[in-house]
This record gives structure tokens, sequence and C-alpha cells, in this order.
């Protein structure tokens, strides 16, 4: 099948092309046509398979066969988790809306509204938001969603993770209730499953790979380590294969910046990015990792999604995620568009458990290897650290370093933008989403 079968615009058509793209991968093929009939789109894909471009070709082309006169009032609303995942789709849209007379903007916290408002003001037809700056910006009256005909909800998984359901419920109610309705997630979970029938009106089902599994063109490894030896192995591997580009996953933002300031002394270029960085220097990171200034990026699981990093050949879990899908994220990095690449585990003794849960998400038994000097310690706990807890024997230790430790994994999780009451309802800084 070829992108001409789909029955998009010669302009669309025009831009892929440029793009160098020929054939539209499994689940572009399944959800274009749904979305150019008008159906509403419950879709399910993994990371790096085109899911975007599914969504982002069909809304072009819809709105530009139906141009509004006089005034761009915001005809289609895309909602996504974080500021990366923003970024990168409204780039998408500005790479496929070329030969169109379409205009669209991107709004997201960290930044400055000003220069957000002023492109508003101008009239946009396709509008990219995260949750927090778009309710902040609507509550300021400086924005309507009055006339959106298109509602995409991007990473909708990863959205319920995070906390935004009430945020998403509240811009549903600003939107006209006569609208087409898409929603793409890495899952269909229950919640997910919930949240679409509040939302979608009898949609088409669309899963373009098994829940939950692995790019087959990603090869997996884990290194068993000590914990104490994980630094000096990561960059043994590093530095001995020359590794030009590599993304490392920690659990919290204090490992990142760590972690990435060990790099910087054994000569290997490097970058942290995560919750705690501005959103300048996150960009800034972002973009040296690419442009090869930079050759290890060093990340909490904020950048497990959004980062569409073309052919990056390898993720290193420098320590496993507690949550076993959030390895399939993580290492969905690589691999992508049918790419090949590879994900390495450390892992240390006390997470055997997270590996072992992993293994049966995946339906695989990782392959294991052992670097001499670099074993595991025989006498290590194998008890996994859970949340809020800390091994220290100091009490004033466990006291003191609580919240910076497994704590602060959950927020790094949870886009540590945003910080809970103590009575552990979440409260939202908008302007900072």
């Amino acid at each position: 099948m070829s992108f001409n079968s789909l029955g998009l615009s010669e302009a669309l058509l025009k831009a892929i092309s440029k793009k160098g793209y020929t054939t539209p991968s499994p689940i572009q093929q399944k959800a274009i046509p749904p979305v150019l009939e008008g159906r509403d789109v419950l879709a399910s894909a993994q990371t790096g398979t085109g899911k975007t471009a599914g969504f982002t070709l069909p809304l072009l082309h819809i709105l530009s066969e139906n141009p509004k006169a006089k005034y761009r009032p915001i005809r289609a609303l895309i909602l996504t988790p974080t500021r990366e995942l923003a970024a990168q789709v409204y780039a998408n849209v500005r790479e496929y809306s070329e030969f169109l007379n379409l205009r669209s903007a991107v709004i997201f916290g960290g930044v400055n509204q000003k220069p957000q408002v002023a492109t508003i003001r101008q009239g946009v037809d396709i509008l990219v938001a995260t949750p927090g700056r778009l309710l902040d910006l609507q509550n300021q009256g400086l924005l309507s969603l009055k006339r959106v005909e298109i509602f995409v909800l991007d990473e909708a998984d990863r959205m319920l993770d995070m906390g935004f359901l009430r945020d998403i419920e509240k811009v549903i109610k600003s939107m006209p209730e006569k609208r087409q309705n898409l929603m793409f997630s890495a899952t269909f979970s229950k919640e997910i499953k919930k949240l679409a029938h509040g939302i979608l009106n009898n949609p088409v089902h669309v899963e373009a790979t098994p829940e939950n599994t692995t790019v087959e063109a990603i090869s997996q490894k884990v290194y068993r380590v000590a914990k104490g030896l994980k630094t000096n192995l990561i960059i043994k591997l590093i530095s001995d294969d020359n590794w030009k580009q590599v993304l490392v996953f920690t659990r919290t933002k204090h490992g990142a910046n760590k972690l990435c300031k060990k790099m910087i002394s054994s000569g290997i270029t490097a970058a942290a990015i995560h919750g705690n960085k501005s959103q300048g220097a996150r960009t800034k990171a972002l973009a040296g990792f690419k442009n090869g200034n930079v050759r290890v990026l060093v990340a909490t699981d904020i950048a497990a999604r959004g980062l569409d990093i073309p052919l990056l050949p390898h993720v290193v879990n420098f320590e496993l995620p507690n949550i076993s899908e959030d390895y399939v994220h993580r290492i969905g990095r690589t691999g992508r568009a049918g790419a090949s690449g590879e994900a390495l585990s450390l892992v240390s003794a006390d997470e055997i458990t997270y590996l072992r849960g992993i293994e049966k998400l995946v339906g695989m038994k990782l392959p294991v290897e052992i670097v001499e000097g670099f074993e595991p310690d025989p006498n290590a706990s194998t008890e996994p650290i859970k949340p809020g807890q800390n091994r220290s024997r100091n009490p004033r230790n466990r006291n003191n370093n609580r919240n910076s430790n497994s704590n602060q994994s959950n927020r790094d999780r949870n886009n540590s933008n945003r910080r809970p009451k103590r009575n552990n309802k979440k409260k939202f800084n908008d302007r900072r989403n």
C-alpha cells in the first residue's frame, strides 16, 4: 500500500514525499481511512510506529478541504502530556502542512506565554498544547475552544499516569459537543477504555501491535552488576565500544545529575534532562544530543515518551523502572520506524523483582551477561526498594533522604512540574505544565 491510495490531498502527498516516506506504517494504514471518513477513533500503537502522522495527516486533510474565511478560530486541538511531545507533534504538523493554507501553534508551560498568546491572536487552525498551559490561557480569556471540530488526545495512557484526568474533563467541557474525537494510546487498559467511553462516539478501534510488546528490531540485554559498580560499567561500555549517541534512564533527578557529572569527568560529553530543568535547558540538551555535540543524554521517565530521535542506536536503563510498562516506553526510543536498536539494562540485586516483572510483560527471558571485574554482589539483598523506603541504618538519614530518593522517583514519573498537597490530592501549577 502507498500513501497515494489513502485518499490524501496532493499537497499532503507532496509533503510526505519531501520527508522521504513512501509506504504508510500499519497504524497509519488502519487509522487514516476512518479519520478521513469523520469517524471517532481509538488507536493503540507502540512508540516509534508513526502514530503521530496517523492523526496529523487526515486532520490536516479535513481542515484544508473546509477552509474558514476571514479569521481562524482554533478548529483542531491536539492535547499532549509533556512539553517535549507537544513540540515534536507541532514539528510534524508544520512539516506536513507546508503546502497547505493552514496555521498552527504550540503552547506549553515553562516559557513566557506572551509569544504564544500573540500567535493565537493572529489566528490558528491547529493548536498543540499541554493541559496546564491550555487551561491557564483559557482561564485568562486568551483563547477559546468553542469552534473546535477535531480533538486529539495523544498518549492518553500517559495522561492518566500523570494525573491529568480532571484537566482533560475541563478541556472537554470547553469544546462543542459535536466534534470528531481521536484518542491514541500505547495501551488499551481498563482506565483508557473507561475514558474513551466518555469521550468517543461509536469509535473505530485500531490496534497495530499487541499491548505492551516491545519493538522486534530492538536487541535487549541485561548486565548483572553490583550496585556500586554501575557507573564505572556504563562508562566502560560507552568508551570501549565508542558509542556516539546513548540515551540513559535513571529513576531520580538527583541520580541523573550525579551520573551526568561522572560522565563529564570521565571525558564523555553528557547532559541531563528532567523535571527540575528549565524548558530552555531541556531544549538545549536535546538539541545537543540530536546534533552530536552531546554523546550521552541522561534522563528520568519524563523523557520516556515524546522524544523523537531518529536512528537512536542505544538506550541504557541505568536503573530499571519499578513500573514494568515504563521499560517498554523507555526502550521504545530506539528501534523506531523499523530501524534497529540496542537496549541494555544494568541490573543490581535489588532490581531482580523488577526484572522478572518486565520479562513477564514482554513475554521473554532477557539474555544476561556479566562483565569481569563488575560481578554482582552475592551478599546483596534482593529485596526491591519500595517507594518511600530507604535502607540507611541511620534514622536521621532515613528522614532526611526520604523525599530525595524513592519518593522523588514517583514525582519524576508524574512530571515533577507538579507538587501534590499533603492530603495526597494533586494540585497542578498550570503555568508550569
